[in-house]
């Protein structure tokens, strides 16, 4: 089996699990979709539940940085991420050996993989930090049997300690193939890693000692792997290890849930690997899973709801049934404690019969629904989020029809009291809002909860940034259809949040309707330490590898022509990132090392999945460039022999990847004069383009074109004739004023960045929103791109992809400017005449 066809099962796995989420739309609410009369349970032959697993004796022994004061304890918490890390952990203290060694004894089930972290418990209760001051998420352990378990308690939240520590870097490969596994979750001393493309990962800054190293996969396709690590001060420690992928089995799901259920209301299942929508990541509100990414079963004739699922044989699944998340309309026990359900998948089909007792925990439910405005896009869904201790991640509401929602909140209200509410589109609470609760801190809508059942009705007046939906008045051009080849795209903006997944397949049909032939992609990493560099993939923030695979193989399964564009997230932002690193020759020398990982990463990832195009470059790495300067003009103290390093990493990928290679060169005119011999390597330019093109305001479209004009044939052309390659256009001009001079004031003299315009960004008051700004400048330049053979493509950046919003934005996603591409996209193809 070659690495082709195991991404190919991976990317089918979670793909029907994508499919099974998006039947929530189409249910019927509050009626029987079988009939007038009450649905009826009808014997069945009885297949019994999991039965409990059996557990094995696990002693935990905990040595501290120091002993504890006299008013403290120490604990295990064993973790919940179905429900939610911080929402649902079971704590057990622990026994003094001796001053610095504590012990626990836990019955854990066998074969189960358990999340845990400690805590020190005083006036305050402080979880543990990793040697590097990073909060400790969870530590893991594969319970095999009885055993002893000895761990490293490196530093606390509210202190720190110097202690010697050193490294754990290996590869993972599949036992029977030899092929690198991607997207398997390594961790050690409470570190985690998400391998790359080539299977590797690497754990700094862990405590010396022996550490109990774990390889988990996200999706449990392959064996829980565990072994000690021996790490040593200030060394390398390198593991070669083999893991072997477990065969798929189908486990149906049948549950009977209790009469209070609202008909037809959509049951979902929430559990701890990635397809029953774990996203491994820290979302809104502690919570960990994402109903968006969660299958729906399907309601049967006789009022019970099932699912089949293809699932690893042997893999531990924690899952509830819920008509929320894993918090919210949770199934809950007789005692109203959250169910959480463990199971381990046998190697032959199972049918499982099971019984939600009850969705309630504490006062009666309440209703809520909601009208919303006529001009609500018909394939949105409108959401609710609730407010307990935080803005927790939206929930999805029920479809009345006529623009009305519904949703009934059951759970958990014995904690709850008074609370607020909001709605939104699409789950983008925060970007996509009701005008009444705009942002991400409003005080929002108010709700108390009652031992007498409530129908809150609510009506949403309009919606922000799609108040009233502006038209555009086309006007035709004489446009000359290009030759084959020519590109009309659309690139997505690097920010990502996991819910996007379920809203991807339309943005793709989006901008396959406006007339693209391409979709560019712009997976990230997150640089999350500077100094030691931290360069990797953080879930939550970044799409994890399946994430990526899926979309780039949605988009080819539309005939759509795909380009990867790697891109680097960053804490802040690209310039306090490149001021505050050190940039000596052994962090620059890291820095490159870092960078052709990622850059080999993504050119896995197109080669598997069929990309056509890879583009490297970018607009935040000029500092890296041969003479390479700050942003604020300083050299950079790129090494000398950054060229080099350069033409290496360049032939570093085409070897993972056959495709036509581009580098994004962003327009100023040092980057297009600036002698780089390495573009000679590449197959053509993508040229970032967002130039001034007037700081008269009463310029007209036709001097913008002028000045485009201008630009493209006396700084431009030149290059494009000296290297004799293709030469794309992308270009991102924000929908506010100021944006056609380059400079929209950011309130306090200087130019606004216009990356802070974009979603979920909140929004930037002294810029003012001008559609017809964006609409006119793209008019503009694809006039100038028309009379320019020697441009060989249009793209549009800043796609966003989960709602249609006229914001201040580069995004085009349901704004005029839209209409302006869908008139020249056609023609420029040669498709329309």
């Amino acid at each position: 089996m070659n690495l082709k066809s195991v991404l190919s099962r991976r990317i089918i796995t979670a793909a029907v699990v994508l499919v099974l989420a998006g039947q929530a739309c189409t249910l019927s609410l509050f009626e029987n979709p079988f009939g007038n009369g009450t649905a009826t349970q009808t014997p069945v032959s009885v297949v019994p539940s999991p039965t409990p697993l059996v557990a094995a004796q696990t002693t935990f022994v905990a040595t501290l940085p120091e002993p504890l004061q006299a008013n403290e304890t120490l604990a295990i918490a064993v973790l919940d991420e179905v429900t939610g890390l911080s929402l649902n952990a079971t704590q057990y203290p622990m026994s003094a050996r001796d001053s610095l060694t504590y012990t626990a004894t836990l019955p854990l089930p066998y074969n189960s993989v358990v999340k845990y972290r400690y805590v020190r418990r005083g006036t305050a209760q402080v979880l543990e930090d990793t040697n590097l001051g990073a909060p400790i998420r969870y530590r893991m352990y594969f319970v095999a049997g009885p055993a002893e378990v000895t761990d490293i308690v490196a530093d606390w939240g509210d202190k720190s300690y110097a202690r010697p520590h050193g490294i754990v870097l290996g590869q993972i490969t599949n036992v029977d193939t030899g092929s690198p596994l991607p997207n398997m979750l390594v961790t050690a001393g409470g570190m985690q890693s998400i391998t790359t493309s080539s299977g590797r990962f690497e754990l700094s800054g862990l405590p010396t000692g022996t550490q109990n190293l774990l390889v988990y996969s996200m999706d449990g396709m392959y064996q829980t792997f565990q072994q000690g690590a021996a790490v040593a001060d200030g060394q390398t420690t390198v593991v070669d290890l083999r893991v072997k992928s477990l065969p798929l089995v189908n486990v149906t799901f049948t549950v009977t849930v209790p009469d209070t259920t609202v008909p037809g209301v959509p049951v979902r299942i929430a559990g701890n690997i990635l397809q029953l929508g774990n996203t491994f990541a820290d979302l809104q509100g502690g919570v960990s899973t994402s109903p968006d990414r969660m299958p729906i079963m399907s309601l049967q004739p006789d009022g019970r709801y099932a699912t089949t699922l293809a699932l690893p044989a042997g893999a531990h699944i924690q899952y509830k049934y819920t008509l929320g998340d894993g918090y919210w309309n949770a199934e809950h026990k007789s005692d109203g404690t959250w169910n959480l359900r463990d199971f381990i998948v046998p190697t032959q089909d199972t049918t499982l019969q099971e019984t939600v007792l009850s969705w309630s925990s504490g006062d009666s439910p309440i209703l809520f629904e909601v009208t919303v405005p006529s001009v609500t896009p018909p394939s949105d869904i409108i959401y609710m989020q609730f407010n307990t201790f935080g803005w927790m991640e939206p929930i999805p509401m029920w479809p009345l029809g006529n623009n009305r929602w519904a949703y009934k909140l059951y759970s958990p209200l014995n904690i709850l009291g008074s609370f607020s509410y909001r709605y939104c589109r699409n789950g983008q609470c925060g970007s996509a809002d009701d005008s009444q609760t705009v942002g991400a801190a409003p005080t929002g809508r108010q709700a108390s909860t009652s031992l007498m059942g409530q129908d809150i009705q609510d009506t949403v007046g309009t919606w922000k940034w799609f108040e009233n939906p502006e038209p555009v008045t086309l006007v035709g051009a004489s446009i000359t259809p290009r030759a084959s080849g020519f590109v009309a795209g659309v690139e997505f903006q690097p920010t990502y949040r996991p819910s996007w997944s379920y809203y991807m397949p339309q943005a793709l049909t989006n901008t396959q309707a406006i007339g693209s032939n391409m979709v560019v992609f712009t997976p990230t990493w997150t640089y999350t330490t500077v100094s030691p560099l931290g360069f990797a993939t953080a879930p939550g923030q970044d799409p994890l590898w399946i994430d990526s695979a899926i979309m780039l193989s949605q988009a080819r399964a539309l005939g759509l022509n795909v380009a990867v564009f790697p891109t680097p997230h960053f804490l802040s932002n690209a310039a306090t990132f490149w001021q505050n690193a050190p940039r000596d020759a052994q962090w620059w020398q890291t820095w490159f090392t870092r960078y052709r990982a990622f850059a080999v990463n993504y050119a896995d990832l197109a080669a598997q999945t069929g990309a056509q195009t890879l583009i490297l470059g970018g607009d935040w790495i000029t500092p890296a460039m041969p003479g390479g300067k700050l942003p604020d003009g300083t050299l950079s103290n790129v090494p000398a022999d950054s060229e080099t390093q350069w033409r290496s990493i360049i032939t570093d990928v085409r070897q993972h990847f056959k495709g036509q290679v581009l580098w994004a060169l962003p327009y100023t005119k040092a980057a297009i004069e600036a002698p780089l011999t390495f573009l000679q390597d590449v197959d053509g330019i993508y040229l970032l383009w967002s130039a001034s093109l007037s700081s008269n305001p009463s310029a007209t479209k036709a001097d913008y074109s002028n000045e485009a004009g201008h630009l493209l044939d006396n700084e431009v052309s030149s290059l494009a004739s000296l290297l004799n390659k293709p030469f794309i256009l992308a270009v991102s001009y924000p929908s506010a004023a100021g944006a056609a001079g380059g400079c929209i004031p950011d309130g306090a003299g200087a130019c606004l960045d216009w990356n802070l315009l974009s979603r979920p960004n909140a929004d930037v008051g002294s810029a003012s929103l001008s559609l017809q700004t964006q609409a006119d400048i793209y008019e503009a330049i694809l006039t100038a791109v028309n009379s320019r053979q020697w441009i060989t493509g249009f793209v549009s950046r800043g796609y966003y992809p989960p709602a249609a919003l006229q914001d201040k934005s580069t995004s085009i996603h349901s704004k005029p400017v839209a209409d302006i591409l869908w008139y020249w996209f056609p023609r420029l193809l040669g498709k329309v005449q």
